[in-house]
């Protein structure tokens, strides 16, 4: 048995081998082409193992080894640093050091998003990249007009008014992208099981129940909702020293930034239309500040999500075991509706 640690760059890759024992097969540093990577690989018999760090561009490694037989596993990066820190990091002191890991079994896998939804899921972060910019955009008008105290885009004059004309033409153009994205999900999402179900879960609109199935995948792969809020960067970190635990609730880069985005945007629509959700919300306020009563809410919505995607089942109108006032009708959106009659 052979396992090989790969470091992924643009251009190029470096490629460790190792054996049983631990020691170095074979190392080389190849360029990204499929044919002399493959060739690489030939050089062993069995089914070699072989690990490379999720990075953005794994894409087409991972499916180009997997197709040819190669048992590949997906890395998680920010784990690897925490286990793999070295004072000297090149290329292959890091293949060298996935191989090792991957050989001994240490190597903690990050999730394979399954290729027949990864179009999908980009398309979502993609449509929310276009939102940026036309918030970008809106936002320039209004610094314009901050700049001479004026209320109407027209009184700007010279190239001022040449720089409103260019935004408010960029703000157009991204509004029919974001709408023609949006519609082109109603066709296959709009209808199924899953999304269906996270309509009827208070503030999860479309956009929302799209993104979090998509940036959820395989719910079963979280053994409790607490891996689950976790994942979704709704809870805060913590260390225990000397018998004192605390907590820190400072904005932290592990886990899913997107189901942050989905669930505390669902907390602010729960938050306006459900009296039950906003009682909560007042009374966590006056505890814990507003910031930390919203990332409550979107917790509590989380938890709903979680339990109704694991076991498959309806939402049952309560909220912290309250029945709420305001409840979503039984088929919503209706399938008579403009949205649904574009997936028929």
């Amino acid at each position: 048995m052979t396992y090989t640690g790969i470091d992924l760059h643009k251009s190029f890759s470096y490629f460790t081998t190792v054996d049983e024992t631990g020691g170095i097969v074979k190392e080389q540093k190849i360029t990204n082409e499929p044919n002399k990577i493959l060739d690489y690989f030939r050089n062993f018999d069995g089914q070699p193992k072989a690990v490379v760090e999720c990075t953005l561009g794994w894409y087409w490694l991972v499916d180009l080894l997997a197709a040819n037989g190669v048992d590949i596993t997906l890395a998680n990066t920010r784990m690897m640093k925490a286990i793999a820190a070295a004072k000297v990091k090149t290329d292959r002191v890091d293949a060298a050091v996935m191989a090792q890991l991957l050989r001994m079994d240490f190597i903690p896998p990050a999730y394979q998003i399954p290729a027949g939804i990864r179009e999908k899921r980009d398309l979502m972060r993609f449509r929310l990249t276009l939102v940026h910019k036309k918030v970008n955009s809106v936002n320039g008008v209004h610094r314009l007009l901050e700049k001479f105290n004026l209320d109407d885009p027209e009184q700007l004059e010279g190239g001022y008014y040449y720089q409103y004309l260019q935004l408010q033409d960029q703000i157009e153009t991204f509004e029919q992208q974001i709408k023609e994205l949006e519609e082109s999900f109603y066709k296959e999402f709009l209808p199924t099981p899953d999304v269906q179900r996270l309509l009827h879960i208070p503030g999860i609109g479309e956009i929302d129940a799209y993104a979090i199935v998509l940036e959820t995948g395989d719910v079963r792969r979280f053994p409790d909702a607490k891996n689950y809020l976790s994942y979704a960067r709704l809870v805060p970190g913590s260390s225990n020293s000397g018998g004192k635990t605390r907590h820190n609730y400072k904005y932290s880069k592990a886990g899913n930034k997107y189901l942050k985005i989905a669930f505390t945007d669902a907390a602010v629509h729960a938050l306006r239309y459900y009296p039950v959700i906003r009682e909560f919300y007042k009374r966590k306020v006056r505890k814990k500040g507003k910031r930390l009563a919203q990332n409550l809410v979107a917790k509590e919505l989380a938890k709903l999500v979680y339990f109704v995607l694991y076991h498959q089942t309806e939402y049952n109108n309560t909220f912290k075991a309250k029945p709420l006032q305001h409840i979503k009708r039984h088929r919503w959106p209706r399938p008579a509706s403009p949205r649904l009659e574009l997936a028929q």
